[in-house]
């Protein structure tokens, strides 16, 4: 299999999960996804993991984000975990959890690196946009718990650039300053965005958050 790459489609499955048998696109509708594999159920950097997206799904909501968790593990062993995610997290979880026991969406989406393990899936992140392409991909190893605000954080950068011909700097946050895609020529991008050049690099031009208008 060829690995999935920036702006490849991302591959349709149906599945099992704690909300019932699902179709992912059709699942996914018109909004975004947000795809992540954890290694095993009753763990606990998977545990708080878990909580930490159940604390965070309103915001995924507001973003028009659908989040789904996945790992090899059985339904049963799922809505075992799920009940003591949300009394130990002190959380309600919302959104799915795929009961891939045949590992066939893990395969088809690369979550199992031999070489860490030949059985369970590493921390994987795939987000998916409204057009069903990958626009990012992330991989964690086992002993590493991932930042789910950092991953908010990218997919409020996704989302501008997907709307507005801007690119966003190092340790852009939402409301900071974004720069003019260079895409755009000098007079085109003076049209669309007010913005002021650098003077030692006039490619750096630093524009106001379009989406703050």
């Amino acid at each position: 299999m060829m690995a999935l790459g920036l702006e490849s489609n991302a591959p349709n499955f149906k599945a099992i999960t704690t909300s019932g048998p699902i179709d992912f696109h059709n699942w996914l509708g018109d909004a975004w996804g947000l795809l992540f594999s954890h290694p095993e159920d009753y763990t606990p950097v998977c545990t708080t993991e878990l909580g930490a997206v159940a604390q965070l799904e309103k915001e995924f909501s507001d973003r028009n984000v659908k989040a789904i968790a996945l790992s090899v593990d059985s339904l049963e062993s799922h809505h075992g975990w799920k009940v003591e995610i949300e009394k130990s997290m002190n959380v309600k979880i919302g959104f799915p959890i795929i009961a891939d026991e045949d590992a066939k969406i893990a395969q088809l989406y690369g979550m199992i690196h031999e070489n860490s393990s030949s059985t369970h899936t590493i921390r994987s992140v795939f987000v998916i946009g409204a057009d069903k392409k990958i626009k990012l991909h992330l991989t964690y190893p086992m002993s590493v718990g991932r930042n789910f605000d950092e991953i908010l954080r990218v997919i409020d950068a996704l989302q501008l650039s997907c709307k507005h011909q801007v690119v966003t700097p190092a340790n852009w946050n939402q409301g900071d300053d974004v720069i003019v895609d260079v895409s755009l020529s000098d007079e085109e991008a003076k049209e669309l965005y007010p913005y002021e050049s650098s003077e030692e690099a006039s490619y750096l031009r630093f524009t106001p958050n379009p989406s703050s208008d």
